[in-house]
């Protein structure tokens, strides 16, 4: 019954990142198939025309490589966060999604357009990181592991230097980290906590139920004989 319920929750939690992946691959058949290119209606940094790219961003990719790579993270790291954090995971991943976008709108080059779902990606695995480490919960911590050590490289796609070279946009990269170490702060008393166990408070009771017996006085709990009874006692052993 319980693997019955984790395994509806797996699936669950997996809904939403694949509907994501789902359109973006929508999105590049439809650019194959009609041979238009969509990458306009990405983000372009400070121009009006380049603000429905905040919207469209995720959607968007140079290539069917560039999509592959993203699709990937996206269900691995969307799914950690619907199965993690289920009550908070809509408003990170809405929050993540836009407010990378303005900020990559903010800070990037007005003459460059900015298209894929790395700023979300680069959001939801800082998220994950750091959110699992805040709260000291077992199992956040070893999701946070496995995000660093599948993703832990993803760091180089946030210098300047490096990222151009590879024709990377950091300052998408860079501005999905911000949100997402900003709201994992923001949300750390708000889902999963950190697991209290009541050890003491459970060996007390076991010693409370030892002590009750049932009415009848514990094995330890011998009263203290009178001299009477000693003399008795003394002379019986003789």
């Amino acid at each position: 019954m319980e693997d019955k319920s984790e395994r509806k929750k797996f699936f669950g939690s997996l809904a939403v990142p694949a509907l994501l992946v789902a359109i973006m691959f929508a999105v590049k058949v439809i650019e194959t198939a009609f041979g238009i290119d969509m990458s306009r209606w990405g983000v372009i940094p400070q121009t009006a025309h380049g603000l429905i790219g905040i919207f469209t961003l995720p959607f968007l990719h140079g290539n069917w490589e560039h999509l592959l790579t993203n699709a990937v993270p996206i269900l691995v790291l969307g799914t950690a966060l619907y199965y993690c954090y289920p009550t908070l995971a809509n408003r990170v991943m809405l929050i993540t999604w836009l407010v990378s976008g303005l900020l990559t709108w903010c800070i990037g080059n007005p003459h460059s357009v900015h298209v894929g779902a790395s700023a979300l990606i680069y959001g939801l695995n800082l998220f994950l990181i750091v959110s699992g480490f805040i709260r000291r919960n077992r199992l956040l911590i070893v999701i946070s592991l496995i995000m660093v050590f599948l993703y832990g490289s993803f760091i180089w796609g946030m210098i300047p230097s490096l990222a151009k070279l590879q024709n990377i946009s950091w300052e998408g990269h860079l501005s999905g980290a911000i949100v997402g170490i900003v709201l994992a702060f923001v949300y750390r008393k708000k889902g999963p906590q950190k697991e209290v166990h009541h050890w003491e408070d459970e060996d007390d009771k076991e010693d409370d139920d030892d002590n009750n017996n049932g009415g009848e006085r514990p094995y330890w709990d011998v009263p203290t004989p009178t001299d009477d009874e000693l003399t008795v006692q003394y002379r019986f052993r003789r």
